[in-house]
């Protein structure tokens, strides 16, 4: 696993330890109503439960929000390491510091949304983890940045930066990687705002030769246990 020193010199250890609870607690405030990637990852994972009755685990959870947009039929239950309202299906955990795990519990479906770019040096050891907590037949969704963008864009918190093929080597260890396409092609490295542009992006799982490398501003990937 390949990470970056940041800026000024700071080590991807010290940015990881440096943004605790404290700054969670605010940052995850932001994400309450949904944006585009949460929006796109709840029409996959309906996709995959097809209204069968499914546990799911968000890792990184934030504020929950992801919980109101799958169906009914899923169960919903998050980690994060900012709680702001405890509730029995939520956890408070830092998962630098603690296995990912809720309980003795598996699950139908894992996502983890842009919690990976934050792992510092843990990715293969969080990878491990959640390969454990999956069922016999169950998905992993999880998405990473494009840092090969033409305008990539690395947020101060950052502690975990590497090219898409060494990140997809390193999850490919771990888990057979059914499908990757990118969540969103945008011009500017960010996810896409414009109604039109969302629209588009919504419906588009494909990836696009010579345009996704420099485009997508990240990766979807749906993932089976090895094995």
């Amino acid at each position: 696993m390949n990470g970056s020193a940041g800026a000024g010199g700071a080590t991807p250890d010290s940015i990881a330890e440096s943004h605790k609870r404290d700054f969670w607690i605010t940052e995850n405030q932001k994400h309450i109503p949904p944006h585009y990637r949460l929006q796109k990852a709840a029409r996959i994972v309906n996709d995959i439960a097809r209204g069968r009755r499914s546990d799911l685990l968000d890792i990184g959870c934030g504020p929950a929000t992801f919980g109101g947009l799958v169906q009914e039929n899923i169960q919903y239950f998050g980690i994060d390491i900012a709680i702001r309202a405890p509730a029995p299906n939520l956890v408070e955990v830092d998962i630098l510091k603690n296995p990912i795990k809720f309980g003795e519990r598996r699950f139908d479906i894992v996502v983890a949304l842009g919690v990976f770019e934050y792992m510092a040096a843990l990715q293969s050891q969080k990878f491990g983890e959640i390969a454990e907590l999956l069922s016999g037949s169950g998905k992993f969704l999880l998405s990473y940045t494009n840092f090969n963008h033409h305008d990539k864009h690395i947020f101060e918190a950052f502690s975990n930066v590497q090219s898409f093929g060494a990140f997809r080597t390193d999850l490919a260890r771990y888990f057979t990687i059914d499908r990757y396409f990118p969540a969103s092609h945008n011009w500017y490295g960010g996810q896409p705002t414009r109604k039109l542009v969302k629209a588009v992006n919504m419906h588009v799982n494909a990836n696009v030769p010579f345009v996704s490398p420099r485009l997508a501003v990240e990766y979807f990937f749906i993932c089976s246990r090895r094995g």
